[in-house]
């Protein structure tokens, strides 16, 4: 690629409004590139490996695959692209997972055209670019696992742990909390890995024995 050739760009997210205003943010720039569109984390792992774009913008909370997932294996597949996580949530985990992932950034999708634009530009270059609100919740969390024994469990996955003890379901874990079942489908398997078990009533067990529940 020479220096005239503009960075080539795919957008992963499952809301097609979404994608079409990125779209539109995308093609006021001249030096970004738009090659493709996924709805889905395995869509987007077939098109970077079709198409070898410069930089992903990720979704992170998506049905079947989620963004970091997706991200792991896509930097497994073509090391040479770049992940952005684009996403609503600021949530500690969700930062923790993507970044561990192997994302280069992390940017809410409230953020302004001319600062995703250059976020795109620092992230082909390998330099990351952190929302504020990503910064704070990753200080929080290394301060909260300074102080605590529970295998880095952040707060939002001990409160989800906590409602698995109850017995509730993903649904109801949703409802009590606010968010999607697929947001709570993403807490569980995070807390999966991070306890070291395969199943809900392993971490249930586990997280009585540990008292990780406060």
């Amino acid at each position: 690629m020479t220096e005239a050739d503009p960075i080539r760009v795919i957008l992963v997210d499952d809301h097609a409004m979404l994608r079409k205003g990125l779209r539109f943010f995308l093609a006021g720039f001249d030096d970004l590139e738009l090659v493709g569109e996924a709805a889905s984390g395995k869509e987007a792992i077939r098109l970077c490996a079709e198409l070898e774009p410069d930089v992903v913008l990720m979704d992170m909370v998506m049905p079947d695959m989620d963004g970091a997932a997706a991200t792991q294996a896509i930097r497994q597949q073509t090391p040479t692209v770049e992940v952005i996580a684009l996403t609503s949530f600021q949530e500690e985990d969700l930062i923790e997972r993507a970044l561990q992932a192997g994302a280069i950034s992390y940017l809410l999708k409230n953020v302004s055209a001319e600062t995703l634009a250059e976020a795109i530009r620092q992230a082909h270059a390998g330099h990351s670019t952190l929302a504020p609100e990503a910064t704070e919740a990753l200080v929080k969390a290394t301060r909260a696992r300074a102080s605590r024994n529970d295998y880095g469990l952040t707060d939002r996955e001990l409160e989800v742990l906590s409602l698995l003890v109850e017995g509730l379901s993903n649904a109801e874990i949703a409802e009590r909390l606010v968010v999607t079942v697929a947001t709570v489908k993403f807490h569980v398997r995070g807390i999966l890995s991070k306890l070291g078990v395969s199943s809900r009533t392993e971490a249930v067990a586990l997280a009585l024995h540990q008292n990780l529940i406060p």
